[in-house]
């Protein structure tokens, strides 16, 4: 049956999150695929697709699973920027949404199942309002919900924000411009499963009340996914799973059990148990390799001895974490590793520093850059820039392996963001420091929590470069191991803790607070007092760490490093922008080059001046000025003469504005004729006496050879005291010339094309007998331009 128009049948099934209505459809899209629906909350449409492969991999023990996101530019409206105008690699945002969209996913898969599974999201279309990660998580989730693809969902996500001290369910994009919180959280009807946030030093408890909050706020999705399989959702299929012969797995346990239980019991140290297990591996698959397989039986899978090798160690590691409370280091549950940091490990970079714990070790170097070093974002968010970047680095030598370097991989983009998160409440704003901001960690040692350790090695960096944050950050990873009813909460997990463990929980702040938190679980979910522990844990953990790092660098450098770049700022009217940029940047080109410069000016009249030195700045500021500085009465300018009449001399005394010096105002002696006393070309000190009404400018020349005041200057000039026309005053001697300029008190140009230019050498023949050089009233009035200014 169709809808009359030859489409399939779209069904709609609603929930309300807070203030939101999220609106689900199936049926008409994607009839091929396992399972197709769309979701939509105001005018952000998601679309997601759930599909399964018929037959299972062969030769592989895992879960084959692809989550991608694939964000659609077209869903804003907007073209790619790309040369080819179409979307090519996945941009970090998408990476970190197909992340968080994959890991409420995972848990809730058959573990034996070798299937392949894909899920697809795409934004059909963005607001600029409402997110697009939340929807993603809900729509993959319903897909698989109708699917006929075995899974033990549906879940719920929601984000979480925290505004004048309420929780808002599902804030929009501007609303979060004044959150506290920002968590994204997903789960059953009985437990949360994902955590991933960013915080501005929100404390402990307030963090569990968000949970409680946003996991009570996703039940309405969670029911009505519910309704829509029972009413649409396709038959679950069956599928082979993969399992070893029980016989087997008996007798290679009864092999090596006595054996495991030493080294775990015995071997503390990494490398050594990795070498106990490795040797007794060896063994066991020559033993097994030697066995001929009886006639009509098929040779011992090699690979299923291994695996059953690998399931007896997790097995006696978490026994021995639960019963005898001892972890395989032979630490307790809130043990911390060894603790070491350093700064200025590396020369003539910005800023250093070195973190250690235990076998984990994370270089951190930090990058100050000018605001046009910011990333360009072209993506569907309304943020175009980015200003403070965090890159993690994971090379094979970190954990003695040897792979292919071909750029980061999804985690290490997960890691690098996580870090970011970490540090971006405590990163001062741009309108304080004017830099962007790029720390990049490497890793240089692996054992449990690197992005963690990258926090506090950046920190580290930012302090001992001079950035000044608000207050160092520190991380710490948390894990649980859970057998029924019994659990324990580790601090500071190591690689097999991580790797057999239940959960991974990794929370950054300051000691005031949670910058950063991100909980992925392998069972299905945690319940509060759970999470309250761990975040108690994590708190302790934090504040120890903190400690080492202050008795390293306590505080961040007073002065930047002496290779980081100078940025000063100036504030001028957006409508002056144009005059400093100049006819295609001849200006600004200009300025930069007679100073050794960078110049970046913001869309709201901010100028940033990069430059090695403190006087380059300031040479460039003056210059700045000059071209956006209005003229004030009273002050005294150095300008220059640009045109000679028989009434005056017109003077430039800022870039593009003159003003005219009546043939009256000009000396302190008689002259004749103007070009008696100037020329064109001749650099001359004036005062302003009149800006009328027009924006024309009257100067005076004898106001600063005398040394007057500006009431002084203006009552000696007739034009303006009067509101005629000026003679010359009678220092000038009988007569004098007459002003025919003054009655614009800016000079009629009677004749522009008369401009004579008057002499070319000339040179202000005054100046043997300027009086006023010493007793210059307007000399602190220093706004005009270059060095002679006064």
């Amino acid at each position: 049956m169709d809808n009359g128009n030859g489409m399939p049948p779209n069904h709609r099934f609603t929930a309300m999150v807070g203030d939101n209505e999220f609106v689900i459809e199936t049926g008409k899209l994607a009839e091929q695929a396992g399972g197709a629906v769309t979701i939509r909350t105001g005018d952000t449409v998601v679309f997601a697709t759930a599909t399964m492969s018929a037959h299972p991999r062969e030769g592989i023990d895992f879960f084959p699973l692809s989550v991608d996101y694939e964000e659609k530019l077209y869903a804003a409206g907007r073209i790619p920027g790309s040369f080819m105008r179409r979307e090519g690699r996945p941009s970090t945002a998408s990476i970190l949404i197909a992340r968080v969209t994959d890991r409420p996913l995972r848990p809730l898969f058959p573990k034996d199942m070798r299937n392949e599974v894909q899920v697809i999201v795409m934004p059909l279309s963005h607001d600029q309002e409402n997110h697009a990660d939340i929807p993603s998580i809900i729509a993959a989730s319903a897909a698989l919900t109708i699917s006929d693809v075995p899974w033990a969902g549906p879940i719920g996500a929601v984000r979480v924000g925290l505004i004048d001290g309420e929780f808002v369910a599902n804030p929009t994009i501007p609303q979060m411009e004044d959150s506290q919180l920002d968590l994204r959280m997903a789960g059953t009807a009985d437990a949360v499963i994902m955590v991933e946030a960013g915080a501005k030093e929100v404390d402990e408890e307030t963090m569990v009340r968000a949970l409680r909050f946003g996991h009570d706020a996703m039940q309405g999705l969670i029911r009505v996914q519910n309704e829509l399989r029972e009413q649409l959702g396709k038959p679950k299929r069956d599928y082979t799973p993969s399992e070893i012969d029980p016989a087997l797995v008996e007798q290679v346990t009864g092999k090596i059990q006595d054996e495991i239980a030493d080294i775990v019991a015995t071997k503390t140290a990494r490398d050594e148990r990795n070498d106990a297990v490795d040797a007794l591996r060896d063994r066991l698959i020559e033993e097994y390799e030697a066995l001929e397989p009886a006639d009509g039986e098929d040779a011992v899978s090699l690979k299923d001895v291994r695996e059953v090798l690998g399931d007896t160690l997790k097995k006696e590691v978490r026994r021995r974490i639960i019963e005898d409370q001892i972890r395989p280091d032979g630490r307790g549950y809130t043990d911390i590793r060894p603790l070491a940091a350093e700064v200025d490990v590396v020369p003539r970079v910005h800023g250093s520093g070195l973190f250690r714990r235990g076998q984990t070790q994370v270089l951190s170097i930090c990058t100050l850059g000018t605001p046009r070093d910011s990333q360009p974002l072209d993506g569907l968010y309304p943020e175009d820039t980015k200003r403070y970047m965090h890159h993690y680095n994971f090379p094979p030598y970190s954990t003695g392996e040897t792979w292919m370097m071909r750029g980061p991989k999804r985690r290490e983009i997960g890691h690098g963001a996580l870090a970011e998160t970490a540090l971006e409440a405590v990163i001062p704003a741009e309108d304080e420091f004017p830099y962007t901001i790029r720390v990049v960690s490497e890793v240089m040692s692996s054992n449990g929590s690197t992005s963690m350790a990258s926090v506090c090695g950046s920190t580290l960096s930012l302090l001992a470069c001079g950035v000044p944050i608000k207050s160092p950050v520190a991380g710490i990873a948390m894990g649980l191991i859970k057998e029924g009813e019994q659990y324990a909460v580790l601090t500071d997990i190591q690689g097999m803790e991580d790797h057999l463990g239940d959960m991974d929980f990794k929370v950054a702040g300051t000691r005031e607070g949670i910058t950063a938190l991100q909980m992925d679980i392998k069972i299905k979910g945690v319940s509060d007092e759970v999470m309250r522990q761990a975040l108690a844990q994590a708190k302790d953990a934090r504040l120890k760490i903190l400690d080492v790092m202050h008795a390293t660098i306590a505080e961040p450098r007073p002065e930047l490093n002496p290779y980081a770049p100078r940025i000063d700022t100036v504030k001028i009217n957006v409508d002056k922008i144009g005059m400093i940029i100049g006819p295609g940047g001849k200006t600004i080109r200009g300025i930069q080059e007679k100073t050794d410069t960078k110049i970046d000016i913001g869309e709201d009249g901010t100028v940033f001046i990069a430059s090695a030195d403190g006087p380059s700045a300031d040479r460039a500021r003056e210059m700045i000025m000059a071209l956006v500085e209005e003229p004030e009465l009273g002050r005294i300018y150095t300008g220059r003469v640009t045109r000679v009449e028989k009434y005056g001399a017109f003077v430039e005394i800022l870039p593009g504005r003159d003003g005219l010096v009546p043939l009256s105002q000009l000396t302190d002696h008689y002259v004749e004729r103007t070009e008696d006393e100037v020329s064109v070309g001749d650099e001359i000190m004036v005062m302003i006496t009149d800006i009328d009404s027009d924006n024309k400018v009257r100067l005076s020349r004898q106001a600063v050879l005398e040394g007057w005041t500006l009431e002084e200057a203006r009552a000696a000039d007739t034009r303006i005291g009067s509101g005629g026309s000026s003679r010359s005053g009678g220092r000038s001697g009988g007569g004098g010339s007459r002003d025919r300029g003054g009655r614009s008190s800016g000079g009629s140009d009677r004749g522009g094309s008369r401009d004579r230019g008057g002499r070319s050498g000339g040179g202000d023949r005054g100046g043997s007998s300027d009086r006023g050089g010493s007793s210059d009233r307007g000399g602190s009035s220093d706004h005009g331009r270059g060095g002679g200014r006064r």
